[in-house]
């Protein structure tokens, strides 16, 4: 014979506050990134995926490899489509 399981929902003792919903509290607030700096970022990051998937070629890993290379080729069409954008913005 057992006794009834009673569960509490709780709020968290801390709530985000912010376009930042996982923050540490406490921490300074990240700025967006501004267009040229993401296009920079989605490039470094499309780099690093065609470098994964490099290397898992190299291991045989075929199934890996493609999903990184594929993977880099969103990275350049995001960053292509975002920079399309800025000039359709730009007077």
């Amino acid at each position: 014979m057992g006794f009834p399981m009673f569960i509490a929902i709780a709020r968290p003792a801390v709530e985000p506050q912010g376009p930042d919903a996982v923050a540490v509290p406490g921490s300074p607030a990240v700025p967006p990134l501004k267009p040229r700096a993401l296009h920079a970022r989605l490039l470094a990051n499309a780099a690093q995926r065609r470098q994964r998937g490099r290397l898992r070629r190299q291991e045989n890993r075929r199934e890996d490899a493609d999903y990184w290379l594929h993977a880099a080729c969103v990275a350049v069409a995001r960053a292509a489509q975002l920079r399309r954008d800025q000039a359709v913005r730009l007077p």
